[in-house]
């Protein structure tokens, strides 16, 4: 399978199981031009510890029924930053306050944003 078409199908499932679960300013930075550890990151943030941990929830269980297993989860316990690890995207879900603090759309700033809506709605 192409790569490109794999990756992109792995971020709008994520994007729809997200977006199902109410998470909240999804973001999406396309990062290949800038690292070689990821195409793609999303970024979200839930309202609270069981809202996160329901987010992530979802996403692995419909990511896993489409084919999809994370190579890492790191952070679940503690459900303030966690981080999925599918090897070409790689899912942050924060605390609202985590999101505020570690401020990855500006660290990674010169990565592009892509238009979630129109991957959500395709």
């Amino acid at each position: 399978m192409n790569t490109d078409n794999n990756s992109m199908n792995l971020l709008k499932t994520a994007l729809k199981a997200l977006d199902d679960k109410l998470a909240e300013d999804i973001q999406v930075l396309d990062i290949r031009d800038l690292t070689v550890i990821a195409d793609y990151f999303i970024i979200a943030h839930g309202n609270n510890k069981s809202h996160i941990k329901a987010l992530i929830d979802r996403t692995d269980e419909v990511l896993s029924k489409n084919g999809y297993e994370p190579k890492q989860v790191e952070g679940y316990n503690s459900a303030s930053w966690i981080l999925l690890d599918y090897g070409n995207i790689i899912i942050h879900i924060f605390s609202k306050e985590d999101r505020l603090f570690y401020d990855l759309e500006r660290i990674w700033s010169d990565g592009k944003k892509i238009d979630v809506k129109s991957l959500i709605e395709d």
